[in-house]
């Protein structure tokens, strides 16, 4: 079964070095009434369709598969929850992983994370010096949480 190690940090955007090309990225969410949570995602001209069973720990299922990305927009139009994460995502090298850098836009303008994917929990890797507090245990930092949640609305709370 596919699974998914993942941490998630915040970010020192003062600290970034000179970033690579963006890919640019709108997902959605399909409500659901059990414990996974379905995602539609479209990267640039790619689309996918994700599948995440709820983690344990920092591991959790992931099924993922690639779909027409005119299908994807009719997924986020019609299936999906009325609103959408709209963010940049940079992919940097350091040490021995790559970093994701994800810097939202939208509602969540502000809001800049960086993830590492790992191949076990335990798996020590090297953080880069923009790299700050690990927020991998705090739900408000879920793309699916942020939907109805925006960061722009986190200060008034």
């Amino acid at each position: 079964m596919p699974k998914e190690i993942e941490r998630k940090f915040l970010v020192d955007s003062t600290k970034l070095p000179k970033l690579p090309t963006a890919h640019h990225i709108k997902q959605g969410y399909i409500p659901t009434a059990g414990t996974a949570t379905v995602r539609i995602r479209i990267s640039d001209d790619r689309a996918f369709l994700t599948l995440k069973g709820k983690a344990k720990g920092l591991t959790r299922s992931e099924f993922e598969y690639g779909i027409p990305v005119e299908e994807a927009e009719m997924m986020l139009t019609e299936l999906c929850t009325s609103s959408h994460i709209k963010k940049k995502r940079y992919l940097i090298p350091y040490g021995d992983h790559t970093w994701e850098l994800d810097i939202f836009e939208g509602d969540n303008e502000g809001l800049i994370v960086a993830e590492i994917e790992l191949q076990a929990e335990h798996e020590t890797f090297q953080k880069p010096p923009w790299v700050t507090e690990e927020v991998s245990y705090d739900p408000h930092y879920r793309n699916a949480y942020l939907i109805d949640h925006p960061y722009s609305m986190w200060a008034d709370s």
